[in-house]
C-alpha cells in the first residue's frame, strides 16, 4: 500500500502549479485549434445538409466510432497505457517501457481489426439499437447503415493515434498529440468536401446557389454528398495518426513486430482499460442514450443536441481534458514514488484551475447560446428555429459543465492509483440514473430535447461529486480552501454576467441589426466586456489559483 510520506519531489517537478498551468496551456491551445476546426466542420455539415434527414443519419452513424474515439483519445486507452508505461519507465527502465509500447501496439491491431469487421457486418442491428425511431422515416435507416459501415475502420486509426498520444505524453510531449485532433478535423473537412464534390458535384453547386435564395438541392444528391463526407472522416483519422510519427521517433520509439499477450505490462493495461472504458464513457454513453430518446422526437432533435454538445466540447477539452491529460503522468509519478502530499497538491491545483475556467464559461454558454450558435451555424439550411432549439439544449448541458470538466481531472487520479473499478461503478450507476431522468423529463414532464440535456448535466455533477468524495477518502483531503475559492469564482462569474447582460440589452435596444451581424456584435460584447470584468472581479475578490501565478519549472528531459 502506498504510504503517506511527504519526501522531496523531483526537482524537475518542483514548481508543480506553474508547470501544470504551462503544460495545460500548451494542450489548451492545441485543443482550441482542434475545436475551432471542429466547429468549422460542423458548420460545413449544417450548411450542406441542415438539421434534417442526412445529418441525423451521419451523426447517428458516427456515434459508435466517435464514442470510441473519445474513449481512446481522452479516456480508457490513454489513461491505462500512460499509468502503466510511466511505472515501467520509473521502475524498470526505458528498454522495458519501449518494449511494452510495441506489445500494446500489436495487441491493439490484433484486437480491433476483427471488431471493425464485426461492426461492418452487424451495422444494421447496431443502427436499429442506436436509433430505432429512424424506421419511421423512409430511407433514413438504410442511409445510416451505409454510413456506419464506411466509418467503422476509423476505430483502428483513432486507437493507434491515441496510443501514440499516450507515449508522447509520458515523455512530457503534449503539444503535438493535442494538435493531432486538429489534423483529424482538417482532413475531414478538406477530404470530405473533395469526396462530396467527386460524388455529387451538382448537389454542391445547388447548395451554393441555394445560399443566394434558389430552391433547395435534391435528396438523392444529398445522400451521395454525405457519403463523401463519411469517407473524409477516414482521411482525417489517418492524418491524426501519421502527424505524430516524427515526434515518436524523436522521443526514442522504434516499432518492433513483437507480440506477447502474457506480458505482465500488457495484462495491467488490459485490467485497467476494461473497467476504465466504462468509467471514462459515462458522459458519452449518456449522450448516446439521449440520441436514442431524441430519435423518437422527429427530424431535428438529434442534430440540435449534437450542435449543443459540440459547443460543450470546447470548454471540456480546453479545461477538463487539457488539465487531466497533463496531470496524469505527474500523478502516476507521485504514486510510483509514494508521495501523497504532492499527489494531493496536484489534484487541488488541477481542480482550482478547472473551476476558474469552467464556471464562467458555463454561465456564458447558458445565457448567450442563441448568438453563439447562430453566428456559427445559422447559414444555408440551418434556420433561426434550429438555433433557438439548439441553444435550449446548450443551456441544459452548460448547467453541468463543471461536472463534465471535473470528471476529466479526478478520473485519471484513480488510474494513477491502478484503480479503474471505482470510476466504472460510479459510471454504471450514473447511466442508470440518466435513463430514469430521461424518461421523466421527456415522457412525463414533456421537456423534449432540453430535458435530455439537463438530465445528462445532473448525472455529470453527481458523478463528479461521488468520485471526488471517494478519492478524498483514498488519498486524504485535497480540497482545503477549495470550496471558498469556488464560491469567489462563482461570485466573479455572476459579476461578469451582470455586466454583459446590461451591455447586451443596451445593444438590443439601440442597434437595429439582424442575423449574423447582430449575433457577431453580441458575441463581441460578451468577449470584450465579459472577460475583463471577470478578471477584475477575480482580483477584487481575491481568487487564488497558484497554478496560474507560479513560475514554471524547466522542462524535464525526455
Amino acid at each position: 500500500m502506498m504510504g503517506a510520506r511527504s519526501g522531496a519531489t523531483d526537482p524537475a517537478e518542483g514548481s508543480q502549479g506553474g508547470q501544470l498551468a504551462r503544460r495545460a496551456g500548451v494542450v489548451s491551445a492545441a485543443v482550441f485549434l482542434s475545436r475551432i476546426l471542429g466547429v468549422v466542420r460542423e458548420q460545413t455539415f449544417a450548411a450542406l445538409f441542415g438539421a434534417g434527414r442526412e445529418l441525423d443519419a451521419f451523426v447517428t452513424a458516427f456515434r459508435i466510432p466517435n464514442l470510441l474515439r473519445d474513449l481512446f483519445a481522452e479516456g480508457a486507452l490513454s489513461a491505462a497505457f500512460v499509468s502503466t508505461f510511466t511505472q515501467h519507465h520509473e521502475r524498470r527502465g526505458a528498454a522495458a517501457a519501449w518494449r511494452l509500447a510495441n506489445l500494446v501496439v500489436n495487441a491493439l491491431v490484433l484486437t480491433l481489426v476483427p471488431i471493425c469487421l464485426a461492426g461492418i457486418f452487424f451495422a444494421p442491428a447496431i443502427t436499429r439499437a442506436i436509433a430505432p425511431g429512424f424506421t419511421a422515416s423512409p430511407g433514413k435507416l438504410a442511409l445510416t447503415v451505409q454510413l456506419t459501415r464506411i466509418m467503422m475502420p476509423f476505430l483502428l486509426l483513432v486507437a493507434l493515434a491515441a496510443l501514440a498520444m499516450g507515449i508522447l505524453n509520458t515523455r512530457n510531449r503534449f503539444g503535438i498529440p493535442a494538435l493531432a485532433s486538429a489534423f483529424f478535423n482538417l482532413g475531414s473537412i478538406v477530404g470530405g468536401l473533395a469526396c462530396a464534390w467527386w460524388f455529387a458535384p451538382a448537389y454542391l453547386r445547388s447548395v451554393l446557389a441555394s445560399l443566394g435564395g434558389t430552391p433547395a438541392p435534391d435528396p438523392a444528391g444529398a445522400e451521395r454528398a454525405i457519403i463523401g463526407m463519411a469517407i473524409g472522416t477516414l482521411i482525417g483519422g489517418f492524418l491524426q495518426l501519421v502527424v505524430q510519427f516524427p515526434s515518436l521517433r524523436q522521443v526514442g520509439f522504434r516499432y518492433r513486430p513483437v507480440l506477447d499477450l502474457n506480458d505482465a505490462g500488457v495484462h495491467q493495461v488490459v485490467r485497467l482499460m476494461g473497467p476504465a472504458t466504462i468509467g471514462a464513457a459515462a458522459v458519452q454513453i449518456n449522450v448516446f442514450v439521449n440520441s436514442n430518446f431524441a430519435s423518437y422526437l422527429g427530424d431535428g432533435p438529434v442534430s440540435w443536441l449534437n450542435v449543443a454538445f459540440r459547443f460543450m466540447q470546447l470548454p471540456i477539452g480546453l479545461f477538463g481534458v487539457a488539465v487531466g491529460t497533463v496531470a496524469l503522468p505527474t500523478l502516476s509519478r507521485h504514486v510510483a514514488r509514494e508521495d501523497l502530499t504532492a499527489l494531493r497538491a496536484t489534484l487541488r491545483q488541477a481542480l482550482a484551475l478547472t473551476a476558474l475556467l469552467s464556471i464562467p464559461a458555463a454561465a456564458a454558454l447558458a445565457l448567450f447560446g442563441v448568438p453563439i450558435i447562430g453566428l456559427v451555424y445559422e447559414h444555408g439550411h440551418f434556420h433561426r428555429s434550429d438555433t433557438t432549439a439548439a441553444a435550449g439544449a446548450l443551456a441544459g448541458y452548460a448547467f453541468g459543465l463543471a461536472g463534465y470538466a471535473g470528471i476529466k481531472v479526478v478520473t485519471p487520479a484513480f488510474y494513477a492509483l491502478s484503480d479503474a473499478r471505482t470510476p466504472m461503478r460510479v459510471a454504471l450507476a450514473s447511466i442508470g440514473v440518466n435513463l430514469v431522468l430521461n424518461w421523466l423529463f421527456v415522457r412525463v414532464f414533456g421537456l423534449a430535447h432540453v430535458g435530455l440535456a439537463v438530465s445528462t448535466s445532473l448525472v455529470a455533477l453527481a458523478n463528479f461529486g461521488l468520485l471526488a468524495g471517494i478519492l478524498a477518502r483514498r488519498v486524504g483531503p485535497f480540497g482545503a480552501g477549495l470550496a471558498g475559492e469556488i464560491g469567489r469564482i462563482a461570485a466573479a462569474a455572476a459579476t461578469m454576467l451582470t455586466a454583459t447582460v446590461v451591455v447586451d440589452q443596451t445593444i438590443a435596444r439601440g442597434v437595429s441589426l439582424t442575423g449574423a451581424a447582430q449575433y457577431g456584435l453580441r458575441v463581441c460584447a460578451l468577449l470584450l466586456v465579459g472577460m475583463p470584468t471577470y478578471y477584475l472581479a477575480c482580483r477584487v475578490l481575491g481568487v487564488r489559483v497558484p497554478a496560474l501565478r507560479r513560475r514554471a519549472a524547466p522542462r524535464p528531459p525526455s
